[in-house]
């Protein structure tokens, strides 16, 4: 929080000159200022925020960068989305909302902490869709995948398109605090995501690995197996931190894959 001072230090720069961020993570860096505005009491509850081009130019990012921050505000609670009005600083929640230390992805093994979290998430995640997906979030499910295969082809990371797929199984637990959780994850998954699919892309025997993985996943789901899908859900993440290990990403001690390329099986181990 910035006070007023008589010495000699030097001044704060004016409100009226927003600051340029400098190269790193862009959205988080404008997550973090903006957030600690509305910490500090400079952005009420109430307020409204600028528009998302006037951010962009203010702080010399893209467009993207602040969809971006906005959706870590929103995740914090921070944010909300009036339709046609804009965004606006949201009440004081009665509760501190979920929030990992901002060095959690200082480094790729830190990355890895965090995805064992979502390993225990997402084979949850996965059983409760079994039981209780529509077929039009089965069929929504089924076009994910059809997305990630084309950003492939296209030779796109498939990041967005691979956090989608998991998105609609968020989707089809039929409990919307799931769809909010998985959410508030992305922001800490996204470089660990980028980091896995770097390392996929470099060799076939892994991206068609990820490919039977992600539709062991989809393929129980819609088998109405909640044993079979927690488990398919459970290996892939697990298979996709030993991938990064044979690929040399990160440490440990080194696993030949050959069970990588087959989908799991219900019978395998969780």
């Amino acid at each position: 929080m910035v006070t007023n001072s008589s010495t000699a230090a030097p001044a704060a720069p004016p409100r009226s000159r927003p600051r340029l961020l400098v190269a790193g993570r862009l959205s988080d860096q404008l997550a973090v200022l903006l957030g600690d505005q509305i910490d500090a009491g400079a952005l009420q509850p109430g307020d409204r925020l600028p528009t998302e081009q006037q951010l962009a130019a203010a702080h010399g990012v893209s467009r993207t960068v602040v969809r971006e921050a906005m959706h870590q505000l929103k995740s914090r609670q921070l944010v909300v989305s009036r339709q046609g009005s804009g965004v606006f600083v949201a009440d004081k929640p009665l509760h501190q909302p979920l929030a990992f230390d901002p060095k959690v992805l200082d480094s790729v093994q830190d990355v890895v902490h965090v995805v064992e979290v979502r390993r225990v998430l997402e084979g949850e995640m996965a059983a409760l869709a079994a039981e209780r997906a529509t077929r039009a979030q089965v069929a929504a499910m089924r076009r994910a995948l059809k997305a990630i295969d084309t950003a492939a082809t296209a030779g796109r990371d498939g990041v967005a398109e691979d956090l989608a797929f998991h998105r609609t199984i968020a989707e089809a637990t039929g409990n919307p605090q799931f769809r909010l959780l998985i959410g508030f994850l992305e922001q800490y998954l996204l470089d660990g995501m980028r980091i896995s699919r770097g390392n996929e892309a470099r060799r076939l025997d892994f991206m068609e690995a990820v490919r039977r993985e992600h539709l062991a996943i989809a393929d129980a789901i819609a088998g109405r197996d909640p044993a079979r899908a927690r488990t398919a859900a459970r290996e892939h993440l697990q298979r996709g931190e030993r991938r990064l290990v044979e690929g040399g990403v990160i440490p440990g001690p080194r696993r030949k894959l050959s069970r990588a390329t087959q989908p799991p099986s219900q019978g395998d181990p969780a």
